[in-house]
């Protein structure tokens, strides 16, 4: 693993999961962003904080969690892209910020870092995409397609390709 979080960022608590997203904004993290996410990683590859501690997700019974998955908010550890603005599923458009290989790694590297720490293990009801939500979970979402394609791999196509790719490189970092 080369990239950690800083410890301070992170909290003695239990969690369940690791949700990845893309933001569907630019390449900056923005306010939006860190209301709904813990982790946020920009273009540059910058890691950036949420609003909301990865403690504020153990129970979100008090309304005041990172809201970043339908249903499936407690015991979950949101982390986000910062790309994909302007995308379209089909025909495949990645819009004028597409997710790129250098945010990729460091998005693997930074869920790698939260498994770890966590003690979280890599499995696909553990470590996801959001667009695998619903069919590894069984909790109905709103079409989020994040992330069925990546924009730097174009032969890795649908969620669970794309889900098991993350998967296999987290498991690589630990």
């Amino acid at each position: 693993m080369t990239y950690k979080l800083p410890l301070e960022w992170l909290q003695p608590v239990k969690m369940s999961r690791i949700i990845a997203h893309w933001s569907a904004g630019a390449y900056r993290a923005s306010d939006l962003d860190k209301e709904h996410y813990h982790f946020i990683i920009e273009g540059s590859g910058n890691v950036v904080r949420g609003d909301h501690t990865v403690a504020d997700n153990v129970s979100t019974g008090d309304d005041d969690y990172a809201a970043h998955t339908r249903g499936c908010n407690t015991g979950s550890i949101g982390v986000s892209l910062a790309c994909m603005a302007g995308a379209v599923e089909n025909p495949f458009h990645s819009g004028k910020f597409p997710m790129t290989e250098p945010q990729w790694h460091r998005a693997m590297d930074v869920i790698a870092h939260l498994a770890s720490f966590y003690k979280i293990p890599v499995t696909p009801k553990t470590v996801l995409s959001h667009a695998e939500v619903q069919a590894n979970l069984g909790i109905q979402q709103r079409g989020k397609w994040d992330f069925t394609r990546l924009p730097f791999a174009p032969t890795v196509i649908g969620a669970k390709a794309c889900g098991d790719k993350m998967r296999a490189e987290v498991k690589a970092r630990l």
